[in-house]
């Protein structure tokens, strides 16, 4: 795939790529059941991320494949791959790298930390303090680090995964809601289901298998640059605003979706029509990714919490209740 020069190369370009999306995303889903079964749908929303230049957060109970998953994934993007176990005692140095005295120079030489790679497993990513969190929050909302006052960029694309488990309480360390807005998407991850399982259990029974990459650093900022051109109606617009607008004013919301989570619905659409063999998205994309969109955006209030609302239900309620409505 060539990058396209003209905003009419643009639409030709997504044309294109879109026929051949879907095939690709088979093919990445395929690669990954080598190694883990049952995952088709969390792939799926892997491969949103990826196209949407966002970050996920993947949330499930310990032993769901969270870290085997996000490894494999990471080496089918065939990018520079680092994992980070975030741990009560490590230090934001300990993932953006510091500056070093070295005596045979006679100067101090900067030591990069392994978030200088394009795909960062972040594992365990609440085991850390705030302090340690918040390193992260400008390499993923800037793409870049600064280590003592100086501002470095990373390599791209850049994608963080990070894992936590949101059934613990010891010893963990809550995200902060400015953090976890800067993921693009929450993934919840549950157990695979009998069949699953008994595939899996058959799986492991043989030599252990490496995927192949499918990808290369080139070839995902090119797709990424072909995003903006999917297309979507003004009726497709305006609905996801008033989603976002409707979440605002709801009655069992303290917090509703910011413009940034209005972005984000539109990037994932897109990503999802995409990788679905479409160069338009309908509100059945938006409809399909509200959910890991906004789900860690959106709180609910004190009481509603009291009466057992949970925040899937609230985004329900507003896909039931604020209307499509379609531009000509």
């Amino acid at each position: 795939m060539t990058a396209p020069t003209t905003i009419g190369a643009d639409n030709a370009a997504v044309r294109e790529f879109a026929a051949q999306a879907r095939t690709l995303r088979q093919k990445v889903q395929t690669e990954i059941s080598r190694i883990v079964v049952g995952m088709d749908a969390v792939t799926e929303r892997l491969l949103i991320a990826l196209l949407g230049n966002g970050h996920v957060l993947l949330e499930g109970v310990p032993g769901v494949a969270k870290t085997t998953l996000s490894k494999a994934f990471a080496h089918i993007l065939g990018c520079i791959y680092s994992r980070v176990q975030f741990t009560p005692d490590l230090l934001p140095s300990d993932v953006t790298g510091t500056y070093v005295f070295d005596r045979r120079s006679n100067e101090f030489v900067l030591r990069k930390g392994p978030i200088f790679c394009q795909v960062l497993l972040a594992d365990e990513i609440n085991r850390a303090p705030a302090k340690t969190q918040s390193a992260l929050l400008e390499a993923m909302q800037e793409n870049q680090v600064t280590i003592e006052g100086t501002t470095l960029p990373l390599p791209q694309p850049f994608l963080v995964l990070a894992t936590q488990n949101p059934i613990e309480q010891e010893g963990v360390y809550r995200l902060p809601e400015a953090q976890l807005d800067r993921f693009l998407l929450r993934v919840e991850m549950g157990y695979p289901g009998h069949e699953f399982e008994v595939q899996m259990l058959k799986l492991h029974s043989k030599p252990a298998v490496e995927v192949n990459p499918i990808f290369s650093p080139e070839q995902i900022q090119q797709m990424q640059g072909l995003l903006q051109f999917v297309y979507g109606n003004e009726g497709l617009m305006n609905y996801i605003v008033h989603l976002a607008e409707a979440s605002r004013e709801h009655a069992d919301l303290a917090l509703g979706a910011s413009p940034r989570a209005a972005l984000c619905l539109l990037r994932c659409a897109r990503a999802r029509a995409l990788l679905d063999g479409r160069h338009f998205f309908t509100h059945e994309d938006v409809h399909a990714i509200a959910l890991g969109v906004l789900g860690h955006r959106l709180i609910l209030r004190p009481e509603a919490e009291v009466e057992g609302k949970r925040v899937e239900d609230v985004i329900q309620d507003l896909l039931n209740t604020v209307p499509v409505m379609e531009s000509h």
